[in-house]
């Protein structure tokens, strides 16, 4: 995997500009902040954010595909203002279940998702080397 990092650019804080790699490809549909079950057990954001994040390395886990080969992450919220507010918590979740490593990232705002208890969706795509 080689994290791509335009000579001169500001170093970005929590994701990577772009990623390469090669290998064996996994694509996690997005995850919201229910268990296993479809059972919300907080309406918390950085709680949600940490369910979602536990789904994606569950889901990951089945293919024999580990945090550390994330390349992409796309993250949709409902609301910008609490995703900000919440960062502190989000980053403890991330580095509990994710650890120090930063794939390529986009999050947007969105009107709503399909889950109308759910504040965060997250989908991954992963690459296991091959």
């Amino acid at each position: 995997m080689e994290f791509l990092q335009p000579a001169g650019w500001a170093r970005p804080r929590g994701y990577s500009n772009g990623v390469a790699a090669s290998g064996r490809t996994v694509c996690v549909s997005g995850m919201i902040g229910w268990d296993g079950q479809g059972v919300f057990h907080t309406d918390d954001f950085a709680g949600q954010v940490r369910q979602a994040l536990q789904n994606i390395v569950e889901v990951l886990a089945e293919a024999g595909a580990r945090p550390e080969h994330i390349v992409r992450m796309t993250w949709y919220v409902v609301d910008k203002r609490e995703y900000v507010a919440a960062y502190r918590d989000i980053g403890a979740a991330y580095r509990e279940l994710i650890g120090l490593h930063f794939p390529a990232m986009t999050a947007v705002q969105v009107v709503a998702l399909v889950e109308d208890r759910a504040k965060v969706e997250i989908e991954v795509t992963a690459i296991v080397p091959g």
